[in-house]
């Protein structure tokens, strides 16, 4: 599985961007696919996910109401719209898929929001 993160920029705090990950290869054994950030300095975590059912997300509180995470399952693609940015969500945010026996992880999109 390969996973192509897209969409990250510099945006003013209050901004908006929407990123997407694509996902090729054996996408059939993933189950389950999430964002995470990681900013300097700091350890990775996670943003929003998909459940490994599927049909729910989790999202982390310090983002709830301002992102939402999204998919299209026809593109194979998983998107996180960022709304409100602030400034202390300037990270490299990361796709992550988990398949049968394999994690995969996204190059990563710089998000910088300025004040």
């Amino acid at each position: 599985v390969q996973l192509v993160e897209s969409g990250g920029g510099l945006v003013q705090a209050g901004g908006s961007l929407r990123l997407s990950c694509a996902a090729s290869g054996s996408t059939f054994s993933i189950n389950f696919m999430g964002w995470y950030r990681q900013a300097p300095g700091k350890q990775r975590e996670l943003v929003a996910a998909f459940t490994s059912g599927g049909g729910r997300t989790n999202v982390a509180d310090s983002v709830k109401g301002r992102f939402t995470i999204s998919r299209d399952n026809a593109k194979n693609t998983m998107y996180l719209q960022m709304n409100s940015l602030k400034p202390e969500d300037t990270a490299v945010y990361y796709c992550k898929a988990t398949g049968l026996v394999a994690v995969y992880w996204g190059q990563g999109t710089q998000v910088t929001v300025s004040s």
